[in-house]
This record gives structure tokens, C-alpha cells and sequence, in this order.
């Protein structure tokens, strides 16, 4: 805002009003490989189409050309790169593309091992299993569509995501045996155990992670070209808006077919509302974050989890003398629903807010260039 207010002060009968704007932005001309990054970058200090207008421009997008243009440049090309290099580049870019297939692999081939061993054994192919799975989500989000390029996961809200997979696969059960008065032992890697696993949307959710980073990089790439043709900001806004719900939509129907088949094949109930909800609060939190926003996504996190701990909390505190009342909220929501309706309500009420922050924050030009720093 306050690049902003300089710019109003600016005196539109200068000689040369275009020059001063180029001396406050000089980095960001001279760094950039094509004026749609400038035009991002003077969104991104507050100057719209209007503003625009004061350095006798009729929009940002004609302003950054101009920019662009009046920066020195190396105008040689650059040398093209000798075959092998291109060929490993192609390599690269395919596994970055097929790499979101492997925590899905592993996680089936945990459950086959699960189903195929007892006791102890089936302790140690969990754990491995776990693990595998773990390296393969770090590798798949460190590259490829679903990467964040110099900036990091906190901690925190990756110790959320993880509360919300494992209530997915143990949450509803145990909510579920705690309200008739258990559970009475441990889980035992089965849905008929004491403390039952829903095995099916955690799987479910791992295969997802394909139909998330491609339908991501089709974002992306469509909006860095509606970014090339649109002519105005609030253009290129409008035609981004689409296409980010069409993505959101087109995520859904791909994990709601994963979730339909991964119940058929291991013989589960599908779960559907609970895990529609959860699929979409991860996918908007990493896309969000994808593109720099990874304030909001953290805060609903930490909001979220919570909410989900404190249904379990209030069952079984319910058990104490004089706390019967306790429960009464959840036991109330969960017979006239059912189990699922804990994650539901909260997954789904959580993944609103951010689709409607993400169709503020994703529909600006700004969002589609390279950065740094989280916003």
C-alpha cells in the first residue's frame, strides 16, 4: 500500500512518468523474463488498471510491456542445448509427472501385505508400510506440480495434515466404539476388530495424489496463459475463476472414482461425504501453498484438528461422574447422522473457507508468477 500511495502523489504531467516507475521497480524489470511477470509484480505492489492510466497506460499489462522494453537486455539467444541435455530433461520432467504415483503403489501394497499377514508380522509391515508411504509423499511434494520451490512445509502444519489422514483410518471407529462404550482393545489392522480401520478412504487418498499434482499443472499452466492473452486484470480474473473451481471439481470426481473403486475391491463402506470433505481441504491447503499462500492454510489447519479432537475428547470425558452432558453435542450429531459427520462438517466447513479464499488470492495475476516468500 505503500508503493501504492507513492504512486498516487506521482505528477501525471511529467515529462516522462514512466521513467520514475521504472527507477522504483528496477529489480523487478531486470530480473524478469517477460513483461506478464512485471505486470504480476505491479499487482502485487497495489497498481491496477487505474493506476495504469496515470503513466498514460490503459492497463498494467500495457504498462509492463513498456517496462520491459525499456530495460537493457542481452538480446543474443542463448545456445541451444545439445541433445542429451534435452533428453534428460525430458526424463526429468516425466518422472516429475509420475512420481505422484508412487505413494499410491506403496500404500496398495501395504494393504495387500496387511491382508496377507497376522499378528506380529502384519505390527512390522505396518510400520514399513508407514514409512514407505512417508518418503513417498516428502518426494512427491518436493518436486513436480505439487512443489514449493524455495519455501518450506512448517512442521506444524504438517503435523495437522497427518492427524487428519490418521483420523480418516482410525477416527470414525473409535468415535464410533467410544459412544456405545469401548472400545474394548486395541486396533488389530482389521475393519472387525475392536477398534475398526477404514482402510479404504486412506487408500483412497494417496492414489489421489496423481489426479492432484496433474490437475494442478493444468491450472497453472492455463493461467499462466490466460495471464499471456487477458488485457486487464480484472480480465484475467474472470477467466481464472472458471477454470480454478472446473479444476476443484475435476480433483473431486477423480477421488470420489479412487474412493468408489478402493471400497469395491477391499470391501468397505465408501465413506464418501467424510472423505470429499477431507480430499478437499488438502488439496486447496497445497495449492494454495503451491502459489505462496501458506498463511491461511496453516490457520484452518490448526483450527480444524482441534475441532475434530475435541468430538473425540468430549465422549470420553462424558464417562466421568457428573460429565454425562458432555457428550450430548456429538452423540446427538452422530445418531442422526452418523460417525462420519465429525470430519465432514469440519473437513467441509474448513474447505469453504479456503475455496473462497483461494478464488480471491488464485484469481490475481501476481499468484502466477515465481516467489519466495509465503503470503
Amino acid at each position: 500500500m505503500t508503493d501504492l500511495g507513492e504512486l498516487n502523489r506521482s505528477t501525471p504531467g511529467a515529462a516522462d512518468p514512466v521513467k520514475a516507475l521504472l527507477h522504483r521497480h528496477h529489480d523487478l524489470c531486470q530480473r524478469a523474463v517477460d513483461p506478464l511477470e512485471i505486470a504480476a509484480g505491479l499487482e502485487a505492489h497495489g497498481i491496477t488498471d487505474r493506476t495504469a492510466a496515470r503513466f498514460r497506460h490503459r492497463d498494467v499489462f500495457s504498462l509492463a510491456e513498456e517496462l520491459y522494453a525499456r530495460v537493457p537486455r542481452d538480446t543474443d539467444p542463448p545456445p541451444p542445448a545439445p541433445p542429451t541435455t534435452r533428453r534428460a530433461e525430458t526424463l526429468h520432467g516425466s518422472a516429475r509427472f509420475l512420481l505422484p504415483l508412487l505413494p499410491g503403489a506403496l500404500c496398495a501394497a501395504t494393504v495387500i501385505a496387511l491382508r496377507q499377514t497376522h499378528g506380529e508380522t502384519r505390527l512390522y509391515a505396518a510400520a514399513a508400510g508407514t514409512l514407505a508411504v512417508t518418503l513417498a509423499l516428502r518426494a512427491a511434494l518436493r518436486r513436480g506440480p505439487l512443489s514449493t520451490p524455495g519455501r518450506t512445509t512448517r512442521p506444524a502444519t504438517t503435523s495437522w495434515t497427518c492427524w487428519l489422514i490418521g483420523y480418516a483410518l482410525l477416527g470414525d471407529g473409535l468415535l464410533h466404539a467410544a459412544i456405545t462404550g469401548g472400545p474394548d482393545g486395541l486396533p488389530n489392522g482389521t475393519a472387525e476388530g475392536h477398534w475398526p480401520l477404514a482402510v479404504a478412504p486412506v487408500l483412497a487418498l494417496t492414489l489421489a495424489c496423481a489426479p492432484a499434482a496433474w490437475t494442478t499443472h493444468l491450472f497453472t499452466t492455463h493461467a499462466r496463459r490466460r495471464l499471456g492473452s487477458s488485457r486487464g486484470l480484472e480480465d484475467f480474473s474472470a477467466s481464472v475463476r472458471p477454470v480454478l473451481l472446473g479444476t476443484f471439481i475435476l480433483f473431486l470426481g477423480a477421488l470420489a472414482a479412487l474412493l468408489a473403486v478402493t471400497s469395491a475391491l477391499l470391501d468397505e463402506p465408501s465413506a464418501l461425504p467424510g472423505t470429499l470433505a477431507l480430499g478437499a481441504l488438502l488439496f486447496l491447503a497445497r495449492l494454495l501453498t503451491v502459489h505462496g499462500f501458506s498463511h491461511a492454510p496453516k490457520v484452518i489447519l490448526t483450527i480444524t484438528v482441534p475441532a475434530q479432537a475435541a468430538a473425540l475428547t468430549t465422549v470420553l470425558a462424558a464417562r466421568l461422574p457428573g460429565c454425562a452432558a458432555l457428550s450430548t453435542p456429538v452423540e446427538t450429531l452422530t445418531t442422526t447422522w452418523s460417525s462420519a459427520a465429525v470430519p465432514t462438517f469440519t473437513c467441509g466447513a474448513a474447505a469453504l473457507v479456503l475455496l473462497i479464499h483461494a478464488s480471491r488470492k488464485l484469481s490475481r495475476a501476481s499468484a502466477h508468477v515465481s516467489t519466495e516468500q509465503p503470503r
